[in-house]
């Protein structure tokens, strides 16, 4: 045990120790993680407990979907993506889900009025993107309360966060409920994992490459990997990362998701004085303002949710045939090759040249290989052999 560990550490140690329920119990390790002095010296302490922190939430999880008669949180993905709204009760949820898709649900002006995620279908320069509605998160659902882990894993299997923040409240609380809440339980916005690669093998132990990129015991990361039963692998650092982002990377529940923040109400009598302060406190994010009650600003929503999905739109057609619609969706940089596969794999097999119109083709109808580079809006004729 360190030395300078505070009183209040003590305390929260003594009260994980008295803790009866699996709540209780992960209340007070999480206030344990909290309060343990961050420095090298404690880098075990850590891993142990956010291992415990991660043990317990599984086994919630799993018994809350055991136990749950009610209906399912999990939303089927449909269209180009999934974007999951986010926010506080009462925030506007549900009159930004209505005025951005084709879905109709009741707005009211009480809190809870949303209770299982529901989804509506936006359409947005030819691209239908799944919009869901969560249900209100409140302080304590990373601990359970409600439908807490039930909203976490919908959340979690998503592909963008929407913060819906109401401007005529406490912008800065309600960020901080929202943050706080997401991060305990494992939802981590607008990071990246660190680049760090394990390839397991049948022998030769635990080979680490990369270590001027490893920052922190290396005794301590072993000991990790042997818990987690990898006893003999190739373990390639190639960014900075701690001990603390490795028990993250190695934790399947952990995830890392691309989020912005829509900022509604925004015609409400506070709105430009707490947009200021999201702008201040939070301005790594991209913010909008809108008010969904008078429609102003949503096409820029819109916008701020497509370009956070961050992927472009590729067309295809058949020779002597007319474009189809709706286009394929793909990473930046994805080539012809990907494109052939998205079609059919057959057209990758026998693939023979394409012919490319739009924005990365040098003249219509240009003859390229599979290794030619797409951008957004290009139309592929892919021929076979």
């Amino acid at each position: 045990m360190p030395a300078n560990v505070t009183p209040e550490y003590l305390a929260a140690e003594e009260e994980y120790r008295e803790a009866k329920t699996s709540k209780e119990k992960l209340r007070a390790l999480e206030k344990m993680l909290t309060l343990i002095p961050k420095h090298k010296g404690t880098e075990k302490m850590q891993m142990q407990i956010k291992r415990k922190i991660s043990k317990i939430k599984e086994e919630m999880e799993t018994k809350a979907r055991k136990t749950s008669h009610g209906p399912t949180f999990n939303v089927r993905k449909e269209g180009a993506a999934q974007v999951a709204l986010v926010g506080l009760p009462n925030s506007g949820k549900s009159l930004i889900l209505n005025k951005l898709t084709n879905a109709d649900v009741p707005v009211d002006n009480y809190p809870f009025t949303t209770t299982m995620p529901t989804p509506g279908m936006m359409e947005y320069k030819d691209v239908q993107i799944q919009l869901v509605e969560i249900p209100a998160v409140i302080k304590d659902v990373s601990l359970g309360k409600g439908f807490g882990l039930q909203i976490l894993s919908a959340i979690r299997a998503a592909d963008v966060v929407a913060l819906i923040i109401d401007l005529s409240q406490n912008p800065l609380e309600q960020m901080q409920v929202i943050l706080d809440e997401l991060e305990k339980g494992g939802i981590n916005l607008n990071e990246e994992p660190s680049d760090l690669e394990i390839v397991k093998k049948a022998e030769g132990g635990i080979d680490i490459r990369g270590k001027q990129f490893f920052h922190g015991d290396e005794h301590a990361l072993k000991e990790l990997l042997l818990k987690e039963k990898i006893h003999n692998a190739l373990i390639v650092f190639r960014s900075d990362t701690t001990l603390e982002q490795v028990v993250d990377i190695l934790n399947e529940s952990v995830a890392f998701k691309p989020a912005i923040i829509l900022a509604t109400k925004g015609d409400s009598k506070n709105s430009k004085r707490n947009f200021a302060l999201l702008k201040k406190y939070y301005g790594e994010y991209d913010i909008v303002p809108v008010s969904a009650e008078k429609q102003i600003n949503l096409e820029h929503a819109q916008e701020a949710i497509y370009q956070r999905l961050n992927f472009i739109r590729v067309y295809t057609k058949t020779p002597k045939e007319e474009v189809a619609y709706p286009p394929i969706t793909m990473k930046p940089h994805s080539t012809v090759y990907d494109a052939a596969g998205r079609i059919h794999k057959q057209f990758q097999r026998k693939f023979k040249y394409a012919k490319i119109w739009g924005p990365s083709a040098k003249y219509d109808g240009q003859k390229v290989g599979s290794d030619h580079i797409l951008q957004d809006g290009d139309i592929v004729e892919v021929h076979i052999r």
